[in-house]
């Protein structure tokens, strides 16, 4: 699961935590294997600007699934921030912790040069730097004669986070099969890049310090449901999620604000465009969808993105697709 901490209008942040801790702990419960926060600043409609703070918090509400951030924006924080916030949590929930990194910064560009504190930072394109920086801070491996070699990333701990590759084209991808790394491609925002690029990230794919082994991720906009009504309403809040985005409007549409814009004339023209885009139906069908994109792109996992204002909908995919996929319950 990838949760960006929706608020749906007509309820509160600690309302979107609360949510979110019911669907982690169901996502527990029913074995899924990773539990993702993203990270977003400046939008009325998220609570995700520190995953790292809400990632802590459900690790602590969980047992067993693994719980990381997808991802941490790395030009927004320094590289040795980031690793002691992560070795923090792999502390307290050792071998559970995901680190997926990213190049964006999450936002716009004011909110961006408010984080980074200057001009130059928010300009800089030092992502390799940055990361190899991270990878020393979490490894410990610095070569001697980097001044860096003095400064130890703290807690020391046994183990350490899992470090993935975020992208929703193909930089990312190429940037994680140069470095051994996972790729996890953000299919819910660039579909018609995805195939393509995984495709050469599997062909490109050096061993690295990372990781000797590709490995694709596939994060893709799914929801089982047997309520045609429910599904068609998860297809148009999408849409009308990302037309509000589009227009400056950073607050998440209610379930009557969804309903009215799918009944418009204005969605039934864009309606075709969502197909093979967004997953909604039977849990069989979207099963069945979900396979075939799988084994088009490589994917190894699939992350499913689910966001709704329908709380009752989204637990009771997770069961569906529970069965489909033949996951093993927890407990």
């Amino acid at each position: 699961m990838l949760d960006f901490v929706d608020v749906p209008a007509g309820q509160s942040a600690q309302d979107a935590i609360a949510r979110s801790t019911r669907v982690a702990q169901a996502a527990d419960r029913l074995g899924y294997a990773r539990y993702w926060i993203s990270e977003h600043h400046s939008f009325a409609g998220l609570a995700s600007s520190s995953p790292e703070i809400l990632i802590a918090h459900l690790a602590g509400q969980t047992s067993a699934i693994r719980v990381g951030a997808a991802g941490i924006m790395l030009p927004n924080h320094s590289p040795l921030k980031v690793a002691e916030w992560f070795k923090t949590l792999e502390m307290l929930h050792p071998g559970r912790i995901d680190l997926g990194l990213g190049r964006a910064p999450g936002t716009d560009q004011l909110t961006a040069f408010a984080l980074r504190r200057s001009r130059e930072a928010l300009s800089a394109d030092d992502f390799p730097q940055q990361a190899g920086e991270l990878l020393a801070f979490l490894s410990d491996t610095w070569p001697d004669d980097h001044p860096f070699k003095a400064v130890l990333a703290t807690p020391v701990v046994d183990t350490s986070p899992e470090l993935l590759m975020l992208g929703s084209s193909g930089w990312g991808s190429s940037f994680a099969a140069a470095n051994g790394m996972t790729t996890v491609f953000a299919h819910h925002m660039a579909p018609e890049l995805a195939v393509d690029a995984l495709r050469a990230y599997r062909r490109n794919f050096r061993p690295g310090l990372v990781g000797d082994t590709p490995r694709v991720i596939i994060s893709v906009l799914a929801l089982a449901t047997d309520d045609e009504d429910v599904a068609a309403d998860f297809r148009a809040g999408w849409a009308l999620q990302m037309r509000r985005i589009r227009s400056g409007d950073t607050t998440r549409p209610s379930a009557a604000d969804i309903r009215e814009f799918r009944l418009s004339a204005d969605f039934a023209r864009i309606a075709p465009s969502l197909e093979g885009r967004v997953f909604a139906g039977p849990a069989t069908d979207v099963a069945k969808g979900l396979t075939a994109l799988a084994d088009e792109a490589g994917a190894d996992e699939i992350t499913l993105v689910a966001p709704t204002p329908d709380l009752d909908a989204k637990l009771r995919s997770l069961e569906l697709l529970a069965q489909e996929f033949g996951l093993v319950a927890r407990g």
